[in-house]
């Protein structure tokens, strides 16, 4: 058992290095966690949960406790009062996947895959991967292949071309594709390199505010804002996850770049959805009022890709003294890629893991998006703690963390079981009715996984349904 005192963390006895308390305390420790509680929550069931050697369930439920935990501490805050905390395994499992699980009547969906999407040879024999699930990343791919959008026709431009120059052109246009590597090549690579000198995650203090107590309220997060300008997976469960410990949680988008429905079902609950251009006239002050009203902003672009409109640390530091910024990136703020664009299916792809799964000459990708849906609760654990700090010694703060940080320390995790293990059947929608709740929705009643993290006093759940874009008005309910 894993003990949580005052300044350290203490094990009572070892745990193993593929358990759940020791990633646990791999997070906890990566941002010199002081938070005051129980036990360490109580995990139950162990991996494989899915079909693969990785660690996919170990890695989400000890994301998932530090999420309860980080709650917990805000609860004891508020009351003085902590409260159980419990993850299953399972549950944890299909929570890095839960876009595969939203049902509306009998019709399941999962993330929306382009035609042209996926691995393709080169000829050089090696394998790249095209991201080109928006309109604008498929039109720049077609353009530097000369060929129409056609898989067929796709395969046949890649296959005059070398995969690192293939690579290289992209980057140039900062598009998304990436070529397959092996994990020592990308040991080896000044980003590979670049991305294991970062943390985990990181809290870093970016301005001094007076300390701010938490808001009353019946939930961890009562009367706490948090403002999305984000897009696809890690950003959105980041505020989907804040949302179900009570945040009044709104989420931006752009009418002219809709986002996946299919995605958005998963990661709204609990939302606002609004939407704003910022090239508009007016628009950066109606941001403004809603980042000067708001507790936590969190940004899923490029780093510095929303400075230009006034989305900068230090610009919201002084703002709002006492906002809590989220980063969240695909390759890290540090590197020669620290600027590409990248989704998890890529960064599975370029860092080793995808060629690791299905072989080198026969990549395949992890049965879970296990790097964004860890991303995305480690930067909901991260903007809880930061505002535990807010309210007991001040200060605006800053969390930065990426796809890549996190495929690093899932990786570092260890494997489960031999080759078998990538045989074992898929859940099916009858095996998991138990941890599925249904709901209305603008889609029709939606059916989707619980909130996976057990909490004796304040269990998680989603006030508001999923909506899509543009369904509320960008500004804060009164």
């Amino acid at each position: 058992m894993c003990i949580l005192n005052e300044s350290k963390i203490v094990f009572e006895a070892t745990p193993t290095p593929s358990s759940s308390q020791h990633a646990l305390a791999e997070i906890l420790g990566a941002v010199g966690w002081d938070g005051r509680g129980a036990d360490t929550p109580v995990f139950t069931g162990a991996d494989p949960q899915l079909p693969t050697t990785f660690r996919v369930a170990t890695a989400g439920a000890a994301v998932l406790g530090a999420v309860g935990l980080a709650a917990d501490a805000l609860w004891r805050l508020k009351t003085g009062r902590t409260q159980d905390i419990s993850v299953d395994l399972r549950a944890a499992a299909l929570a890095m996947r839960s876009n595969r699980h939203v049902r509306v009547g009998t019709t399941g969906f999962g993330a929306a895959w382009a035609d042209i999407s996926g691995l393709y040879r080169c000829a050089d024999g090696r394998w790249v991967q095209l991201h080109c699930n928006y309109p604008w990343l498929a039109e720049g791919i077609l353009e530097i292949l000369g060929c129409n959008s056609d898989r067929a026709a796709v395969a046949a431009a890649l296959g005059a071309w070398d995969t690192a120059a293939f690579e290289a052109a992209v980057a140039e246009r900062n598009l998304c594709a990436f070529m397959v590597r092996g994990k020592d090549e990308w040991a080896a690579h000044p980003q590979g390199k670049a991305v294991a000198g970062l943390p985990l995650i990181s809290i870093e203090k970016i301005g001094d505010a007076p300390v701010e107590p938490l808001p009353a309220g019946a939930r961890p997060l009562s009367g706490i804002r948090a403002l999305e300008l984000v897009r696809v997976i890690a950003g959105p469960v980041c505020g989907r996850t804040l949302a179900e410990h009570g945040a009044q949680v709104m989420r931006i988008g752009r009418a002219d770049r809709p986002d996946d429905d299919n995605l958005l079902r998963d990661t709204g609950h609990g939302k606002l959805a609004a939407n704003l251009d910022l090239r508009d006239p007016g628009a950066a002050e109606t941001l403004d009022t809603l980042i000067k009203q708001a507790d936590v902003v969190t940004q899923g672009h490029r780093p510095g890709t929303l400075a230009g409109r006034g989305v900068a640390p230090e610009r919201l530091a002084q703002l709002r003294p006492g906002i809590v910024f989220v980063s969240l990136s695909a390759w890290g703020h540090d590197g020669p890629w620290a600027h590409r664009r990248g989704f998890d299916s890529l960064a599975q792809c370029a860092m080793g893991i995808a060629a690791e799964h299905g072989g080198i000459d026969t990549p395949r990708h992890l049965p879970a998006q296990a790097l964004d849906y860890v991303s995305g609760y480690l930067a909901a654990f991260g903007a809880m703690e930061a505002l535990r700090r807010r309210a007991t010694i001040g200060g605006s703060w800053m969390v930065r963390l990426s796809l890549a940080q996190s495929g690093h320390w899932i990786d570092s995790l260890g494997r489960t079981g031999g080759d078998g293990v990538k045989e074992l059947a898929e859940p099916g929608h009858d095996d998991i009715k138990d941890l599925m709740e249904t709901r209305d929705t603008a889609w029709g009643p939606m059916e989707h996984l619980k909130p996976a993290v057990g909490m004796s006093e304040t269990p998680p759940r989603w006030d508001l349904p999923a909506a899509p874009l543009g369904t509320h008005p960008p500004v804060w309910p009164t």
